[in-house]
């Protein structure tokens, strides 16, 4: 889908693209990932379900979900306006299956905005480590509450080991410099890079402007929060089955029933 903005066209479908492209840079198991948390949905939720999509970005969680799942509906919740206005520019509602919801998860107000009482199953992947530990702790808590009984939680993303593994964390060092080196030999963008073009594309500047008045670069983080913190938090916040569901080194994904 090409739209028009003050600049001129923008083509949204592309850069999603690219997005995709530089994400699996640095999470070559990108799809694999993917595919293990759907493959917990099957197993253990109706045909017919709403997901929660934390921290969205553009959608390829909910657009890979939706894809595999005909009878299911989403809601795609993130604070990054340009990375929402790609996600509707490039799929738009597919088929009124899909709701973008523009709210701060460090905000207790998100749940009011994504007007549902309950759903079946939330999930997110490589972006609850831009959250501060009391914010995450808290998040769990909310969504406690918020999904319904033997409903699920999964979370995919790096979830660093406990003090005393340091010889773990120099294999996976290792691994991830190599492959992320191949991914740039065969001209996969990085992240930086994919930023920059952002910045330079002159239809983009209204968007990239709002992001830099919303999120500051003071505002990011990038928490190494353990996996235990993970267990312990959603332990405490009434999940009562939590374990790794899906591990490639320290890229886990996490799955929790309600």
């Amino acid at each position: 889908m090409t739209q028009q903005r003050s600049g001129g066209a923008i083509d949204w479908r592309e850069w999603l693209r690219r997005w995709d492209r530089q994400q699996t840079r640095y999470l070559p198991f990108r799809e694999e990932r993917f595919n293990a948390m759907f493959d917990a949905l099957e197993a253990l939720l109706p045909t017919a379900f709403v997901a929660l999509d934390l921290g969205c970005g553009p959608g390829s969680l909910s657009q890979r979900l939706l894809a595999r799942f005909p009878n299911a509906r989403a809601i795609a919740i993130d604070q990054d306006p340009l990375l929402l206005a790609m996600g509707q520019g490039a799929l738009g509602d597919i088929g009124g299956r899909l709701r973008w919801i523009d709210a701060n998860l460090r905000e207790p107000s998100w749940r009011e905005q994504i007007g549902v009482e309950s759903v079946d199953v939330a999930l997110s992947t490589t972006a609850l480590h831009w959250l501060p530990p009391d914010h995450l702790v808290r998040l769990y808590t909310e969504l406690g509450t918020l999904i319904r009984p033997d409903g699920l939680f999964l979370n995919g993303d790096h979830m660093a080991d406990a003090p005393g593994m340091e010889p773990f964390a120099r294999v996976r060092d290792l691994v991830n410099q190599r492959e992320e080196w191949a991914a740039e030999q065969d001209g996969a963008e990085s992240w930086r890079g994919w930023w920059d073009a952002v910045a330079s594309e002159p239809a983009l500047a209204g968007l990239v402007a709002e992001r830099e008045r919303r999120l500051p670069e003071s505002a990011h983080g990038d928490f190494e929060l353990t996996y235990e913190l993970h267990v312990a938090a959603l332990g405490n916040a009434g999940f009562r089955s939590v374990g790794v569901l899906w591990q490639r080194l320290d890229d886990r994904v996490l799955l929790a029933v309600r």
